[in-house]
């Protein structure tokens, strides 16, 4: 990324203190714990809980499994519906799911950590190093195509694999996973667990993962539909937005994925660059994982800017408090509106977009010699495909327009951008290309 040493006095932090800053954000629960959360758990009919999970897992059902101390049980549960159901529990929104819709809410009580307790079942059967928990279907002599190897793509390889398919995926980076490796803040996914996650669901055989490979000269989507009895994308959203302000292209100015990805894939985060001020542009979680990380890297100040109100930032209310104990100064209407420095970034200028009388259209200067875009992503080209906005417009049974064609995850159009409902079209885009071939 180019990035520029980092500054000033005083703001610096030791090696241990940035390790300690980046170990786990929420350590696992221990045995006796996560037996004492269990017991909480009211077992409800027709759980609400399921019912806000975009994966429906059986809650109540893994519950009871870990109170009654079957692990591999719990775990088996987890999976069956949600295979990268150890990653949700570490970082999916359950405090605007499954959590929140838990009946002890409205008893005034705090709800079953539900999240906790899924990643206590789960973990523990990855670190067993068992044999895969599921088995493959008979083979059908149908092969398969993946476009991606993140969340979607893993998860529509696993459950195409257990149909008794087997899949090649394309990955363009060196490592597959997609944002569980690359995108999500290190805190979040410590101690190289997406990577143990992913060595775990291709323990069911019949899936092959071809590194350095993305569409483009070499490998098309009509090369892989010749070759293959169905293609599934699942690339996510990889290129930034632009904002379109003088002084964007400032030596200093970087996408705020690009700088979690450095973080994440780096051995000693000691050595990372990082701004005494930092700013961060955008209001998602993303913003929140660049700002929380560059503060916990040592940054001096660290503010975010939003164009709109705090409530309706992309971000849930947990990480904009995360970010705000983490000292990130979060100042809502506002917008940069120009980049200012001679060669390196210096200052960003900030208009104020408060409909309050007296401030719209105000401006300051506010310094920075680092800022980072969070303001989202968009979907590369794909010849032939029919979008809706800037997504692949997809079918009740994921298909595209094109024949043989299949797409979910964050690169189809109607979608919510979390981990997990990606993992759920991913498995639900599987059963219906098995279907689609069967019928065939």
């Amino acid at each position: 990324m180019g990035l520029k040493p980092r500054l000033g006095e005083g703001g610096a932090l030791t090696r241990e203190e940035i390790e300690e800053n980046f170990d786990d954000l929420h350590p696992p629960l221990g045995a006796g714990p996560a037996a004492v959360e269990a017991s909480r758990c009211l077992y409800c009919y027709d759980a609400p809980c399921v019912r806000a999970c975009p994966t429906a897992i059986d809650i109540p059902g893994f519950i009871h499994r870990i109170r009654t101390g079957n692990l591999e049980g719990s775990a088996t549960t987890i999976l069956s519906a949600n295979i990268m159901g150890g990653t949700c529990g570490r970082v999916c929104p359950t405090e605007i799911l499954c959590e929140q819709a838990c009946v002890l809410n409205a008893k005034g009580e705090e709800p079953i950590k539900i999240g906790a307790l899924q990643r206590h079942a789960v973990e523990a059967l990855i670190a067993k190093d068992a044999p895969h928990p599921f088995a493959r279907a008979a083979p059908s002599g149908k092969t398969l195509a993946v476009i991606g190897a993140g969340p979607a793509g893993l998860s529509f390889a696993h459950r195409a694999a257990m149909l008794g398919h087997t899949v090649t995926a394309f990955e363009a980076k060196p490592k597959p996973g997609g944002l569980n490796e690359y995108g999500l803040a290190a805190y979040k996914m410590a101690h190289n667990f997406a990577q143990a996650e992913v060595e775990f669901l291709l323990g069911i055989g019949g899936i092959t993962i071809e590194y350095g490979r993305t569409i483009g000269p070499g490998l098309s989507l009509e090369d892989l539909r010749a070759q293959f009895d169905a293609v599934f994308i699942g690339v996510g959203l990889g290129n930034t937005n632009r904002l379109g302000v003088p002084g964007e292209d400032l030596s200093g100015i970087h996408d705020a994925v690009a700088f979690i990805e450095v973080i994440r894939q780096s051995s000693d985060k000691s050595n990372i660059a990082v701004g005494r001020n930092v700013v961060v542009i955008g209001g998602g979680n993303t913003a929140i994982d660049a700002a929380v990380q560059a503060k916990r890297l040592g940054a001096r100040n660290v503010t975010i800017l939003y164009r709109r109100g705090e409530d309706d930032m992309g971000a849930t209310v947990f990480e904009r408090v995360l970010a705000q104990t983490n000292g990130v100064i979060i100042k809502d209407w506002s917008v940069a509106v120009n980049f200012e420095g001679h060669g390196w970034v210096e200052a960003v200028v900030v208009e104020r977009t408060s409909t309050q009388v007296g401030e719209t259209g105000k401006q300051y200067r506010l310094p920075a010699d680092m800022v980072l875009k969070a303001i989202g992503q968009r979907l590369a080209a794909f010849d032939g495909l029919r979008f809706d906005g800037n997504k692949i417009a997809v079918n009740a049974s994921y298909q595209t327009n094109i024949d043989k064609v299949f797409a979910g995850g964050d690169c189809i159009a109607g979608g919510a951008d979390l981990t997990v409902q990606a993992v759920e079209d991913g498995k639900r885009a599987a059963i219906a290309v098995d279907a689609f071939l069967r019928s065939a």
